[in-house]
């Protein structure tokens, strides 16, 4: 198990609420380490509106989302990322494929769910779940891969609150718990009270989702807590107000100027990491400068 994994096992375990701004990409993980958050999840969503600049509609493969991952953990120094698994990209065996494959770019845990192929934002419609026994086996085999040793932990999340009801999503919640899951997740909630319901699944920890403007209720961390939930993620932050921020920039090109607020070059230098590259390379600078080859 790497350390990073290991530290969110605790972080977990933790009575404390685990708060996950969402990440895409190398700058957008580097930041939320820098702002001091002690975890991070890598959206689908995100990643397929940055790289593709296309709905979350099943569209980026395992192998894009593998190679984003190794660009989201690389740029950090010790922060623990959760990846968006989607359904797994197939049946169980391609569940634990990509359950290793994560867990080999360095993320600590993985997000599973239920949907049929293609998936959609558990958010805008348009969903279809698989049966309960299709479902329960990829938990299943996620948490086979899971056991092989690199103890990734495994989120099994439903859709059913909006494919079928909520009783159906509660029950498959509860399935994935005894199936081994390590964290529980019921997309699109609608109430408090639905929210509270997930949080009597007993014997495992639960995630929230503050989709910003979303179907499900926002509420505070220490209200969450309260509740039950264990960790929350916050998905569009972080490329909501990137999207209005390049929107008004554009603007403000378009219209002749240079954009207010921006930081400095100097700023933006230390915020990518230029200090810390350039006292690495000064480690291995030639003590000559002079050119090496035949006269």
């Amino acid at each position: 198990m790497s350390a990073r994994t290991a530290q969110l096992r605790r972080l977990l375990s933790s009575p404390d609420i685990l708060m996950t701004p969402c990440c895409y990409d190398g700058l957008s993980s580097r930041l939320i380490e820098a702002a001091g958050f002690q975890a991070a999840f890598m959206s689908g969503f995100c990643t397929s509106a940055a790289r593709l600049g296309a709905p979350d509609a099943g569209l980026l493969s395992y192998a894009e989302m593998t190679e984003q991952a190794r660009c989201c953990v690389e740029a950090t120094a010790a922060l623990p990322i959760i990846g968006d698994g989607d359904t797994g990209y197939g049946n169980a065996m391609n569940v634990k494929r990509t359950v290793r494959g994560y867990a080999a770019a360095g993320l600590s845990g993985i997000l599973l769910e239920d949907q049929e192929w293609p998936k959609s934002c558990g958010h805008v419609g348009r969903k279809r779940v698989v049966g309960r026994e299709e479902a329960l086996a990829r938990v299943r085999a996620a948490c086979d891969a899971r056991d092989e040793g690199s103890g990734i932990v495994v989120i099994a999340r439903s859709d059913a609150r909006q494919a079928v009801g909520l009783s159906e999503a509660l029950h498959r919640a509860a399935a994935f718990a005894e199936a081994g899951a390590d964290v529980v997740f019921v997309d699109a909630l609608e109430s408090d009270e639905e929210m509270a319901a997930l949080c009597g699944v007993a014997g495992v920890v639960k995630m929230a989702n503050m989709l910003e403007g979303g179907r499900t209720p926002i509420l505070p961390p220490h209200a969450l807590q309260a509740m039950g939930f264990g960790i929350v993620a916050y998905p569009l932050s972080l490329l909501g107000v990137c999207i209005s921020g390049m929107q008004q920039a554009l603007q403000d090109l378009k219209g002749g100027h240079i954009p207010a607020g921006l930081p400095s070059f100097q700023e933006i230098q230390g915020v990518v990491g230029f200090p810390e590259y350039f006292r690495e390379a000064d480690h291995y600078k030639a003590t000559s400068q002079g050119a090496v080859g035949s006269p």
